[in-house]
């Protein structure tokens, strides 16, 4: 993904960063700290590893993540958040506050609650 030459706002680019199903949720994992390709995978349900590396790559390019190799065999890889990363990540814990009002909202506690969302 590239940024394109023309935004009518810095909030159309921003949708551009963090649009679609998985890049939030990746944002969200990477929160958490440092991470492996096949621990995001563990941690990220439904999502198949050539979606992940397509997300991943595309965080990179924009600049909320980082990506460190270390040497060795097995290759070893991580993921990390940069700055711009954790800022980004302020706002995909707001947007999930009101997803979890909603939810309760709409009688589903026990799904908050299965997934570790309540106490």
């Amino acid at each position: 993904m590239k940024i394109r030459d023309e935004y009518t706002c810095p909030l159309e680019l921003t949708h551009d960063i963090t649009k679609g199903k998985w890049k939030p949720i990746i944002l969200w994992q990477l929160g958490k700290g440092k991470s492996s390709l096949s621990q995001l995978e563990r941690d990220i349900k439904g999502i198949n590893q050539k979606m992940l590396l397509e997300q991943l790559k595309e965080l990179l390019d924009y600049g909320m993540i980082a990506k460190q190799s270390f040497e060795g065999y097995p290759l070893k890889v991580e993921y990390s958040l940069t700055g711009r990363g954790q800022k980004l990540l302020e706002a995909v814990t707001i947007m999930q506050g009101v997803g979890i009002e909603l939810m309760k909202e709409n009688g589903m506690e026990d799904v908050l609650k299965k997934n570790g969302f309540l106490g």
